[in-house]
């Protein structure tokens, strides 16, 4: 099992930049894939992005692409999401996420049995 904690929301003007934090404890960190989601206020969970155990794979979601990076350090047990040229519409709770079901799609939160609480994300227009 997985504790996961994110850090590093806040309130960002638009086109402002933000790098949320996600520390993980328990088992081997490399050993899973790990991902990050959002909620919006009376919204479904949305996949923002993944990336593989090693770091070398990640995957966006289309509107995210070009402006949100994702990146981990193992050393650390940590995963990052860098957010830049944030819009409003960007507003919303962002959970991390650790990935065990290798076949399930990847961008479901079926793929991910272990969240974070999540970090609050607010942008102001």
């Amino acid at each position: 099992q997985v504790q996961l904690e994110e850090s590093g929301g806040g309130l960002v003007q638009a086109g402002g930049s933000l790098r949320l934090s996600c520390a993980a404890s328990g088992r081997t960190f490399s050993s899973y894939a790990m991902g990050w989601f959002r909620q919006a206020p009376g919204k479904e969970h949305e996949f923002v992005a993944t990336i593989s155990g090693s770091g070398s794979s990640t995957r966006y979601a289309d509107s995210m692409k070009g402006r949100f990076t994702i990146s981990r350090d193992n050393a650390k047990n940590t995963v990052y999401l860098q957010m830049s040229s944030l819009k409003p519409e960007d507003t919303a709770i962002y959970h991390c996420a650790a990935r065990t079901h290798m076949l399930v799609d990847p961008t479901t939160r079926a793929a991910y049995p272990y969240w974070g609480q999540g970090t609050q994300v607010t942008v102001s227009s």
